[in-house]
């Protein structure tokens, strides 16, 4: 039986935080804090990082200057065991 080809998406992540110094998205998919992607910022102070990605549901948060933050324009959250929330991203 032949293996079915995982098509993946290129799923574009972004982050609003013009005084940061540095900006990383840390997930399920990258072992969280272990290998956490680097973001580029924007002249608009806009953060951006594109991610290739299988179909599946990924929990993730970002790392903003060493901090844990919440992506504002995710609106599906799932409670993490540290008491606070992880953003959800459902690639399809």
């Amino acid at each position: 039986m032949p293996k079915q080809k995982t098509t993946k998406q290129k799923i574009t992540f972004s982050l609003t935080a013009s005084t940061a110094k540095t900006v990383q998205l840390a997930g399920d998919f990258t072992g969280w804090a272990q290998s956490p992607v680097a973001m580029k910022k924007l002249k608009s102070g806009v953060w951006r990082a594109a991610v290739s990605m299988a179909p599946g549901r990924y929990e993730y948060r970002f790392l903003v200057d060493g901090q844990w933050a919440d992506d504002p324009g995710c609106s599906l959250r799932q409670s993490n065991q540290f008491g606070g929330e992880n953003c959800v991203c459902v690639v399809g």
